[in-house]
């Protein structure tokens, strides 16, 4: 007996073809990809159930030619300001129907290098947060990677770039402080190869050359907790009366370690952060900081990525500002 004929798969070319749109669009509007106009989705669904399809995501990658998924390369996964930069762009990710693989470089750059061009060529695109990679280096491996958008760097020529303005989040706390009556303060400065330390080195002395009363003494530390703990000593020596740390986690750090010593925070001395992570409010006093809207940056940074996989032309830069939080940590200078 001759075996039937199975009738042929409908694919998403048939459904694209039936409503006269793009194949993307008929894979955004079955994802109910909410940038799709309604009518432009009730259209592509009605011919997809007249036709009979059911979207496959592999079938859909290969006929797009695409994975559908993009790499996004952090220096330090246990940090929790990268952990809300992944939150709020996997969920915009996801809405377009995409997925996120997620690389640590673990704060080595040779190994972010590597990273970068290896999970470049399993995915659409990839988005970079290399805050310590120096400029010359970055502007040779972006061609390679496009494409690309980067997190928390200076402008670049071909490449869309989201970031805050550390700069203006850091002048804000120093105003706080100096409005309390501070004039002699310390600068956790973290990671001294990164954009974000020379933004907030520019403010430091903006800030000092309209106030020549105002000393900003700078002491390199790391950008974990133990950093923050390992400098108290030389915070105290320093005599300053107020502290610019360069992450909430140094000032928590800083913060544990003036407990354990009987240092009144802040009586005898004050504390701010920076970046708001979620146990800073939480923390013994609660921490005075400069929230940044992370979750933001990483839903701008897919916004730029999904217009560039669909041949968009995303803002070359998009900022966002941070917003001074006062807490319990920062108070006037004892008399």
């Amino acid at each position: 007996m001759p075996m039937s004929r199975q009738a042929p798969r409908t694919r998403i070319t048939d459904v694209a073809k039936l409503a006269g749109v793009s194949l993307s669009t008929v894979s955004r509007a079955m994802n109910d990809n909410p940038t799709v106009d309604p009518a432009l989705v009730e259209r592509v669904k009605a011919a997809a159930a007249e036709l009979g399809y059911t979207a496959n995501p592999l079938a859909r990658s290969l006929v797009l030619g695409r994975t559908q998924t993009v790499a996004v390369v952090v220096p330090d996964l246990e940090n929790p300001t990268y952990q809300a930069i992944l939150r709020g762009l996997s969920r915009a990710a996801s809405s377009d129907g995409y997925h996120v693989l997620i690389a640590d470089s673990i704060e080595d750059l040779e190994n972010e290098r590597a990273l970068a061009k290896t999970t470049r060529l399993r995915t659409d695109g990839i988005i970079l947060c290399a805050p310590r990679m120096p400029e010359d280096e970055l502007q040779g491996l972006l061609p390679d990677l496009a494409p690309v958008v980067v997190i928390n760097r200076a402008p670049q020529a071909e490449t869309p770039v989201v970031a805050a303005d550390y700069g203006a989040g850091l002048r804000e706390i120093i105003d706080h402080l100096t409005g309390l009556g501070h004039r002699h303060l310390v600068y956790l400065a973290g990671s001294q190869r990164s954009a974000s330390h020379r933004a907030r080195q520019e403010a430091i002395t903006a800030a000092i050359a309209e106030d020549p009363d105002l000393r900003v003494d700078e002491i390199p530390t790391g950008v974990d907790f133990d950093s923050g703990v390992g400098v108290a000593g030389q915070v105290l020596a320093s005599g300053a009366t107020g502290v610019l740390a360069f992450n909430d986690l140094v000032a928590m750090g800083l913060l544990s370690a003036m407990r354990s010593r009987g240092v009144d925070v802040p009586g005898r001395i004050s504390i701010a952060g920076f970046d708001d992570i979620p146990f800073a409010a939480n923390a013994s006093p609660p921490l005075t900081t400069a929230s940044v809207p992370t979750a933001d940056l990483g839903a701008h940074a897919w916004q730029a990525m999904h217009e560039l996989l669909e041949g968009g032309e995303p803002v070359a830069v998009t900022t966002v500002v941070p917003a001074l939080v006062v807490r319990e940590t920062t108070a006037a200078p004892p008399a």
